[in-house]
């Protein structure tokens, strides 16, 4: 019966192409349409009532313009499932690529029934189960691609017998067994990735040499081990070559030189340890080399730098010598990037002379000399960056004319001279930095034309002259650091208009004048130093609306007058009015002895510490007055003695009345063994219990006779409520129902150690109670962001992120159906006693179900202000990769200690924040003061998975079971071998390898 079951289906459809007009090929495609989701209705085209479907959005028809030969339906957020039965009996079909869908469900093993096929991408979806064995059964095809799916389990076996397949990629998917040997026996290939998959250690097979048509091959992050085969050396024809991430070791296979089609080498983060293979000459092809972030060491060899190079990536290594002179001959070379190395002597004269050179990077090495004129010759330099070496002369007037310069870093040199007047206004500069060199002279007022300018960074120089007005014109401009120079003069009146400043520290001058008015615009100033000037007149009332100030320092200057009081609301970590001309009484709550240094040096100023103001104000109206202060305070004692009473009772009588509730009528649903009654529950839920108060309710402690405590939480009465200010969209209501529903459905199946237990509920017509295990440290945001987050070593932290990524990595990896939280949070990980980890509030979580229905788009976005991951913001589509952004944001909370919004960011958030400062700072800004930096290589490789988790697009991110793996890999390499005080984070960059940024 089961057979005749397509046959029938097949003479229904025909019946309903009479009846419709419709087709063959469009009823099958309008058959599948019913199937799936659309919530765009992106195919809103496709109907019953065209005679072909040939019109239809994403679909193409041979010459006839009656018969489907391609489906492109890619970015029309649809959810389904690939309907094989169907799609296959389109006879003609060669083409489907349903690329950044939610197509779900497993990929059937009939998809070998589409036997026309050459090209099929279903990249990007949320694919699951085993790759469907029966795939080389498709004698025609010849690109594959399923990359950023959930397929798990082994590549099989019978994939070495695709007769055709020319490119085969795997990326970002789940595939956890070995790399299999067998898919270098697929000859035809010419593009292989298997990149980022959670295989299990093993070698790359010598029968990696059977590819000889293979032009491109990337295997990043496949946990390969060993050394490069020689096999390697039959790949005539690869161009790009990709190992990076991975567990290499050994030298660099001589055969490589064999390779003369190659164009881009990556070895990236191995731990390779030999130097250069000799007979490099022979590459006569080669274009792009990428041999960064590994062990390399000797000389960089002259052969090597005699081939026509457009890119060349040596940066983090342990090379020595210098850098040969025939480097400046190529003449396509763009990219040099040798930062992080031991490098000496000077630079090619003829560097960028024959070649259009955009990225100059040679940060952290011991180059002397000068700065070669030639640099800019062609006019696309881009970044230059070239601090923290021993570079001397003058800056070339060249680059004054380099007009496309974005990124100018030439700190902690020995440069001297004036800067050219046409470098301080380059129109594209972000970033210009001249710290700690010898410079001398004034600012130009050309600077008026770099209006992109973000950070200008002058410290420790012999800068002169007056700040130029037209400092005030720079309108993006955060940071201006000027300090230990020799600049005169007063502040220029334009420089409040700059409303994005964020540092302004000009402390070692010899400025006079006063402060400006109109530093109310200064809304975004995080710290103000000033100190050791002249600086006269008043500080301005307007200082104590600056909400986000947290450093400031006026000390050793010249000011007088008050201290104005608004100052005393500001919530400052440094506060230094020392050594003025300060007078007058201190507002009240800066008179305290933690602010005494904050204030000496001020003769008249008046405080009720010892040591100033000593003696004054005791005449008689004085005296007066503080007896009249005295009548009034003894008055109001007595009303609040008299209040306490009355209230004491009140609350007795309403405690006692609550007390008294039907307890009959309570309905008890447990999910494990319970040692206690809801009596116990009841009788303790007053308001001397309450530990919480949140979106949903308010949480009680309870202890039982047992002496065993539970968390009880109390869901709001009534059927809606507001949301709080921490969560996202605060005008909507969410029905309380709901999230209740949704906390038993999740907890009451679930059982993990990382995972709060939920004990049972209790409920009423009226009222509902969740019991959960009790957690004795409260939540990890609380704990974390309280001054009590000193506490939190790294060894404890690191322990959290592994518990909390194991908890998600069960939800989204080990339940059937898949569970996506969608509010993961540091306020959403509770703590027990030993700091062990549990995810917690499931009242917004939702399963990723068969149909597909917890993937469709949502109508409120659920989750927390600067969480949510930028693709959920705006689509509403619910998956795991959601939940993967927002656990990074948490990791990022780990390393950091800040929260994930801050006023400090004005309008970016934790992980803008962290890409910014890494990218301008460097990681020693990002980490958190309060870690031990004995363990700054732990906490570097742990930051790097947290911003891979935060990456902005979704298929970058890796799954959580990739996540957990990462980090155990992490702690047990710090067993292994001893933490380095030292140690240093790698290069930034995206995981798709489009920025290999120097963290200097």
């Amino acid at each position: 019966m089961l057979q005749l079951l397509p046959v029938f289906l097949l003479l229904l459809l025909e019946q309903a192409s009479l009846i419709s007009g419709l087709n063959q090929d469009g009823l099958y495609l309008y058959e599948w349409k019913q199937s799936l989701d659309d919530p765009d209705s992106s195919l809103s085209s496709w109907n019953n009532r065209d005679a072909t479907p040939c019109n239809w959005a994403g679909v193409t028809c041979g010459p006839s313009n009656t018969t489907v030969t391609a489906l492109d339906l890619s970015n029309f957020n649809l959810s389904g499932p690939f309907s094989a039965s169907l799609l296959c009996r389109l006879p003609n079909l060669t083409s489907i690529i349903l690329f950044n869908n939610s197509i779900n469900q497993t990929l059937p093993l009939q998809i070998s029934l589409c036997t026309p096929l050459l090209h099929l991408d279903l990249s990007q979806n949320l694919l699951t189960g085993f790759l469907p064995h029966t795939l080389p059964l498709l004698p025609n095809l010849l690109h594959l691609d399923l990359t950023g799916n959930n397929f798990s389990g082994p590549i099989p076996p019978s994939f070495a017998t695709f007769p055709n397949l020319q490119t085969l990629s795997l990326v970002y998917n789940l595939l956890d067994d070995v790399v299999s040997p067998s898919l270098f026996n697929i000859t035809t290939l010419k593009t292989l990735n298997l990149s980022f998959n959670p295989f299990l250690p093993s070698p790359i097979p010598h029968s990696l040499g059977n590819l000889t048509n293979l032009e491109t091959l990337w295997l990043s992050g496949c946990n390969l081990v060993g050394p490069i085969p020689e096999s390697l050396g039959n790949l005539v024809n690869l161009r790009v070559l990709d190992f990076s991430f991975n567990n290499l070791y050994g030298p660099i296979p001589s055969s490589l030189t064999r390779l003369t089609a190659l164009t881009q080498i990556e070895f990236y983060n191995n731990s390779l340890s030999a130097e250069f293979p000799k007979g490099m000459s022979n590459l006569t092809s080669l274009r792009l080399i990428d041999v960064s972030m590994n062990h390399l060491s000797g000389t960089i060899p002259d052969e090597l730098c005699r081939l026509p190079l457009e890119s060349l990536n040596l940066y983090e290594n342990r090379f020595t010598g210098e850098l040969p002179p025939s480097i400046a001959d190529s003449p396509n070379l763009y990219e040099l990037r040798l930062f992080g190395n031991k490098l000496a002597g000077k630079l090619p004269e003829n560097l960028g002379k024959n070649a259009p050179l955009k990225w100059l990077d040679v940060s952290t090495n011991r180059f002397s000399g000068g700065i070669p004129e030639s640099l800019c010759e062609h006019g696309e330099l881009e970044e230059l960056l070239m601090l923290e070496n021993e570079f001397s002369g003058e800056i070339p007037a060249s680059l004054g004319g380099c007009r496309r310069l974005s990124r100018v870093r030439l700190g902690t040199n020995r440069l001297s001279g004036e800067v050219p007047a046409g470098m301080w206004g380059l129109p594209h500069v972000y970033l210009l930095e001249l710290g700690n060199n010898s410079f001398s002279g004034p600012i130009a007022r050309t600077i008026a034309g770099a209006r992109n300018l973000s950070l200008l960074i002058l410290s420790k120089n012999n800068f002169s002259g007056v700040i130029p007005d037209e400092i005030g014109w720079l309108e993006n401009l955060q940071e201006f650091s000027g300090a230990d120079n020799n600049f005169n003069g007063s502040l220029p009146g334009s420089i409040v208009n700059l409303g994005q400043l964020g540092t302004l520290d000009l402390h070692n001058n010899e400025l006079s004048g006063e402060l400006p008015k109109g530093i109310q615009s200064w809304k975004k100033l995080n710290d103000l130093n000033l100190a050791n000037n002249e600086i006269g007149g008043k500080i301005p009332d307007e200082i104590g609306i600056l909400s986000v100030l947290n450093f400031l320092d006026l000390s050793n200057n010249e000011i007088s007058g008050n201290v104005p009081l608004g100052l005393q609301n500001l919530k400052l970590n440094l506060l230094n009015l020392s050594y003025n001309r300060l007078s007058g009484r201190l507002p009240p709550l800066l008179a305290k002895d933690m602010y005494r240094a904050s204030f000496m040096g001020n003769p008249g100023l008046c405080g009720d510490f010892k040591g100033l103001c000593d003696g004054k104000g005791d005449d008689d109206n004085s005296k007066g007055f503080v007896w009249i202060l005295r009548a009034i305070f003894i008055v109001a004692s007595l009303v609040f003695v008299v209040g306490v009473v009355w209230f004491y009772f009140r609350y007795r009588n309403f405690k006692n009345a609550g007390r008294s509730v039907d307890k009959s009528k309570w309905t008890l649903m447990s999910f494990h063994k319970l040692g206690f009654s809801e009596d116990e529950i009841l009788n303790c839920l007053d308001e001397d219990n309450v530990i919480g108060s949140g979106s949903s309710g308010k949480v009680y402690k309870v202890v039982l006779t047992s002496g065993e405590s539970v968390a009880v939480k109390k869901i709001w009465g009534g059927v809606k409520k507001e949301i709080d200010s921490g969560d996202v969209e605060k005008g909507h209501q969410f029905r309380q129902d709901s999230s209740f529903d949704a906390e038993v459905e999740t907890l009451g199946k679930i059982r993990h150690k990382n995972i709060v237990k939920l004990w049972c509920c209790c409920t009423t017509r009226d009222s509902k109670l969740l019991v959960y295990e009790y957690m004795p440290n409260g939540s990890l945001g609380d704990l974390l962001h309280s001054n009590k987050g000193g506490l939190l070593d790294w060894p404890t932290r690191y322990k959290i992120a592994v518990d909390a990524a194991e908890g998600l990595s069960y939800l989204h990896h080990d339940c059937v159906p898949s569970i996506v939280h969608r509010d993961v949070k540091s306020n959403n990980i509770l703590l027990d006693g030993d700091f062990g980890a549990r995810v917690a509030d499931f009242g917004v979580a939702k399963v990723v179900d068969a149909t597909g229905k917890g993937t469709k788009s949502m109508s409120v976005i659920a989750g927390s202000c600067g969480y949510i991951a930028p693709e959920y913001a705006y689509t509403l589509r619910v998956n795991e990769k959601s939940d993967i952004y927002s656990f990074g944001v948490v990791i990022l909370e780990l390393v950091t200690g800040r929260r994930p919004i801050d006023p400090e960011f004005g309008e970016k958030d934790l992980v803008m924040w962290a890409c910014n400062t890494l990218d301008q700072k460097g990681v020693d800004h990002v980490i958190d003061s309060r870690l031990d930096s004995c363990f700054k290589e732990e906490i570097c490789k742990v930051l790097n998975i947290g911003l891979m988790c935060t990456s902005p697009l979704p298929i970058n991110r890796p799954a959580m079971r990739r996540v957990v793996k990462m980090l155990q890999e992490v702690g047990t390499e710090n067993q292994t071998k001893p933490a380095k005080k030292d140690g240093k984070l790698s290069p930034y960059y995206y995981d798709d390898g489009s920025d290999h940024g120097s963290v200097a």
